[in-house]
Formats: structure tokens, sequence, C-alpha cells
């Protein structure tokens, strides 16, 4: 199950609101949407090699497309080898890739998607439907296959002509283009698992070679999505953020992904290095079971949500690289209910609602935490300490990776979690709020929300739809088990010579084609 979760934190897929219905338009537009970062120069120029820093761990290496990537370098190689079916916008959660548009049936059901033309394996071999077909029942057999394309069944993944791929849902889904952008890795029918590794992709990147998680990869000439500017991308391996860092300031690499605010702090100075922040890029809250034990009753959740110092929490553990939080996943979507009142310190009510709740004070739980991502650990602690303040007594408890994932990850009473994605209300819904989630991390089950999700995605109306997700998030800010105090930035060590580096959270910061180097 854990390494199920982190493939979702560094895959930053999932499903949005805006543009699923209006998303007929044909181009493959995913870099063309794409907000950029670098400084201001002359006309993009084509040429140069692009080496980039991503975090991994020598003893999680894959190489399989639908396997578990749980190190961010994997998923960049795969990712800029390997098409997915969609991708994040800047301006809708979901445009075109190698889909080059979809259309619904009018009970929101069945929904066809239309290959991009042109596009081709990196062999010369054309992109046919029955090529999609299969890589989409790979993918779905898969463990994480059911939560990666809920409520579509290997049988209802089908060819109706060469350029043609059906997809049927076991209920209306006005949102299901948006799922494709999931880890929707496209390869050859029939490919091998044996084969998988070095098999030709669809991307606007090829394989030069690969050893021991680190690659170079060279433009394709013949990508279907247009001129790709680089001519090669070098990938290495780093298991450090500290050891990233150092290698950009040293000038061996040219960009530091997702290196944090410590080095972000670091590089303040430096003139010859550019700071890329993406806002609010990971979600970063603690969780409460609701369904038993200490923090099953609504009230307690209040209290510890009234509890925290929410600008202290962003200011301290994110040292300012950051937005404050509203218990509410999905900042980035569009649907966003921006007009919920912010939730702010109020420790007399929160110490009231513990009283009125019985909850005995005198005890000391335990908070799980680790120390995967920075900042994460920290965090716990802080809260400890602003939770205090309001007579609750909690014993933070850091455990290995592994073992949180397969043994206190959707158990424990109370832990953090983290989500490298700033997505949808949807995305989260469906994935870790709805009674019957596969991720349900709180084990929360509100009737309400649940009717509240189903009769949205039935909804094609996009107003109606945006009223019932208002209802959601509006029963997820009462009672859900989630205590977001913040968002934090993705930060990026840059090279000067960097233009045009995506700044979408996710998926969008791997699209590299339209990257290039003013030297």
């Amino acid at each position: 199950m854990g390494v199920t979760r982190r493939q979702l934190l560094w895959a930053g897929a999932g499903v949005g609101v805006a543009g699923a219905l209006a998303a007929c338009s044909s181009g493959t537009g995913g870099s063309e949407d794409a907000a950029s970062a670098g400084t201001a120069s002359s006309q993009p120029r084509a040429g140069g090699t692009l080496k980039v820093g991503a975090l991994g761990k020598a003893s999680a290496i894959t190489r399989d497309p639908h396997g578990s990537q749980a190190n961010e370098s994997d998923y960049l190689i795969i990712s800029l080898l390997y098409d997915t079916l969609a991708v994040p916008g800047a301006t809708a959660n979901t445009v075109p890739r190698l889909a080059a548009s979809w259309k619904p049936s009018e009970d929101l059901k069945t929904w066809r998607f239309t290959i991009a033309d042109g596009a081709t394996f990196h062999d010369g071999t054309p992109v046919t439907a029955d090529d999609v077909v299969w890589s989409l029942q790979r993918l779905r057999n898969t463990p994480a296959g059911k939560s990666r394309l809920p409520g579509i069944q290997p049988e209802g993944i089908k060819a109706e002509d060469a350029k043609t791929v059906v997809l049927v849902s076991d209920y209306p889904n006005a949102d299901l283009p948006l799922l494709t952008r999931l880890t929707t890795f496209v390869l050859k029918k029939d490919t091998k698992d044996d084969a998988v590794a070095g098999a030709p992709g669809t991307g606007p990147f090829k394989l030069d070679w690969y050893r021991d998680g680190n690659a170079r990869l060279v433009r394709n000439d013949t990508w279907y999505g247009g001129k790709v500017l680089l001519d090669a991308v070098e990938v290495r391996l780093f298991e450090s953020p500290q050891a990233m860092a150092n290698a950009l300031l040293a000038g061996q690499i040219d960009v530091a992904s997702n290196v944090g605010a410590v080095a972000a702090r670091t590089a303040e100075a430096r003139k010859d290095v550019q700071i890329l922040r993406r806002p609010n890029d990971m979600a970063m809250p603690i969780v409460m079971r609701t369904a038993d034990g200490p923090f099953a009753d609504a009230r307690v959740r209040e209290a510890l949500k009234l509890a925290v110092d929410r600008d202290a929490m962003v200011k301290q553990v994110l040292s300012g690289y950051g937005s404050v939080g509203n218990d509410i996943l999905g900042t980035g979507d569009p649907a966003f209910a921006k007009d919920i009142p912010q939730r702010t310190r109020d420790l007399a009510k929160a110490k009231q609602l513990l009283a009125d709740a019985g909850f005995d004070t005198s005890k000391t739980y335990d908070l799980i935490t680790t120390e995967d991502i920075s900042g994460l650990a920290e965090s716990a602690t802080l809260f400890a300490t602003q939770a205090r303040e309001a007579g609750v007594k909690i014993n933070v408890v850091k455990q290995d990776s592994k073992i949180f994932w397969d043994a206190t990850w959707l158990k424990a009473p109370l832990y953090t979690t983290y989500w490298g994605t700033n997505d949808s209300v949807v995305f989260f819904a469906s994935k870790t709020m709805l009674s019957d989630a596969g991720q349900n991390e709180a084990a929360f089950k509100d009737q309400a929300f649940d009717e509240a999700y189903r009769t949205a995605m039935a909804t094609a109306d996009a107003a109606g739809r945006g009223k019932l997700l208002h209802q959601l998030q509006e029963i997820e800010f009462a009672k859900s088990g989630y205590l977001l105090w913040g968002m934090a930035d993705g930060i990026d060590l840059v090279g000067a010579a960097v233009r045009d580096l995506p700044k979408l959270p996710g998926y969008g910061r791997v699209q590299l084609e339209k990257t290039w180097l003013a030297r």
C-alpha cells in the first residue's frame, strides 16, 4: 500500500473540474498551455543538454511505466519517454496530449478518445487504439489499478477503430477524462514484462543510455506534439536534497528539482541561480481517524483544527515558502471554495469543544510521522507544542518509511501525510474521502458527502456541478479528518541559462519539450 501511495505522490496526477466537458478540441496543448519560468531573454533556441537532478533511492529504482515509481527520478525519466493521454494545463485542469480530443455520451458513462494525428512510437510505428487499450488494461490490472482508474473495469476499455478508444465508467462521471492524467503511459501492445525497460515510447525524448537510475534522453525529432528544443536531457539521481543543491551550486547540474526551502534560503544571495517556486505544490495535512478511536468525535477534530497556529507553521516549517491552509484539499482547483471563512486559532473554543466531547486530556496521544520529505517531522513537532496549549498532550513518533506505509498509513489514529500534487477537489474526494475510497486516510464515511460527489459526477451543467462541489468542501471543512494547516511551495533551483521551465505542479512540471538553454 505504501508504494502505491507514493506513486500517486510523485505522479501528481488525478482529476479536476474545469474543462472536462469542453475538452473536445484538437492538438496536444499540454506544453503550449504550461506556465513557464526563466529570466526574459532572446527568442527560444534549439540545442544543448539540460542536466536535471531529481530525488530517489538506489534501492527503489524502477523502469516500468505502470509500476510503482517511488523515485521522482524514475518518474521524470518515464514521463519524458512515454506520453499520457492528457496532462495538466495552466488554464484548465486537464488538456489533451496523446489523446487529441474526447467526447462523452449523454449519460456521461461512455467517453470516446481520439489519438493525436501523427503519434508514433520512437521506432516509427504508428500508435493505434489497440496499443492504448492494451496499455490501459495493463495499468488497470496492477495492484494500484483500481485507484488509478476508479470506476473503469478492464472490460470497459475498448478500441472502436484504429484511432478511437472507448472508456466506459460504472457510473456517470463528468470528469472521467481527467483520470487519464494518472500514469496512462502508452506502450506497444503485447510488450513483454521483461522487455518493458527501454521499450519505445511516444514522448518528446528517446532513451540514449540508462545506468543505475541515471539516464540520458535525446530529442525525438518526429514527436507529434511539435518541435522539441533541447538536444538532450540528462537525469541524475540524488538521495538527498542537500547533495542535489550542492551539485547545482557547483555547476554540475542545471536544475535541482523539488529541492526544498532550506536550499532556497541558501541560494537566495546567488545571482547565478534562479529560485523557481510552484505555489501550493504540496499538501502536508495531519490525519485524524474518524471511524473510531480518540478522534472519532467531530468536536475533537474541530478542536485540534482550532488549536493549530497556521501562520507560525508556514513561517517556521516552510520558512515562508508556502501558504496557510483551511482544512480543504484541492487548493489548485478553479472550483476551490475561497468563500468558506478561513479557520484561525481559537484556544478557548478548542478547550470548550474538548470538554463538551469528554476528551481525555490526561492521556498522551502519539502522532506518527516520517522524514520522507523536508519539514514533515518538523511540522509534527511544532503542532504538538501548539496543541499542548489547548490541553492536548501529543508525543511525536518518527517512524521508518517502510514501516509507516505498511503498518501506520490508513490505520493509525493520528499521523502526518503528504500529497505532492496541488490537485482538484474531485481528486481528493474520490481518492481519500468517499466511504469506499481505497485510500481513505481518515476512514471518513459521510452519506451526504458521498451523495454530493455522485450527483456532481452525474451533472453535466458546470454551474450545477460547482454548487455540489462547494457542498463537498463545506462537509470536508466541518467534519473530515484532515487538518490541513498549510500548502508548501514546490521549489527548484535553476541555473541562470535555463529558460521556460514549467511551473505547473505534479505531472505538469516534467513537460520539458519547450524548455531551452540561453548559452
